[in-house]
């Protein structure tokens, strides 16, 4: 498992470095797991400037109390009222910053994925998991269940595991299905994958990670 200092970086660092990591999480219904293949990163309120995008941009309330956190949590939240999306908090405690997950490729479980997505077992990888709501949909991830989840402790059901999967070639391109700081070049995704979500010609600038 990682160590915690690994998620205490700026998000512009942690959100490459956790391409090709495993998120899993055990459930009733046995291991769902799959390797992060896209994400973007969103600055914490310190930042200048600081990043209009980012949930935490107005400073710490209720909803986002775990941005604000020790870093490696779970911070996963509701959008048009009926699905989720997961980030993984990163930086010092205080400082806000974070990574959405935006795509996975299925490792193990992808029979029970397409049943939580309402698919057929012979469901494509890319409709279980591109996309950061069809992510937590397959995998059963919801706010009340998974919020605030340390994903560093071995006792807890959603896990961030290292099983040695190296990366090399990793795109860098403007976040998307935002309205605000769409151009920074936060947004990052393993080259050629065909789990990654949006178009499938993904272009952008190609840096090369160790």
């Amino acid at each position: 498992m990682p160590a915690r200092a690994c998620f205490e970086a700026p998000p512009e660092q942690v959100a490459p470095w956790l391409l090709g990591k495993v998120l899993v999480h055990g459930t009733g219904a046995g291991v769902l797991a799959g390797r992060i293949v896209e994400v973007e990163a969103y600055l914490g309120p310190h930042n200048d400037p600081p990043d209009p995008a980012a949930h935490s941009y107005r400073g710490p309330t209720p909803r986002n109390a775990v941005l604000f956190g020790p870093a490696g949590h779970a911070y996963v939240y509701a959008i048009y009222g009926r699905y989720f999306c997961m980030n993984i908090n990163c930086e010092p405690e205080g400082r806000a910053g974070c990574v959405l997950l935006r795509a996975l490729e299925p490792v193990e479980g992808a029979e029970q994925m397409a049943r939580n997505r309402g698919l057929g077992p012979d469901a494509a990888a890319r409709q279980l998991t591109s996309g950061p709501s069809r992510l937590c949909q397959a995998l059963a991830l919801t706010r009340l269940g998974h919020n605030g989840l340390d994903l560093l402790d071995a006792a807890s059901p959603l896990q961030v595991r290292d099983d040695g999967y190296r990366t090399s070639e990793v795109v860098v391109t403007g976040r998307i299905g935002i309205k605000h700081a769409v151009d920074w070049p936060l947004r990052f995704a393993l080259a050629g994958h065909g789990c990654v979500s949006g178009p499938k010609n993904l272009i952008g600038k190609r840096i090369f990670v160790r």
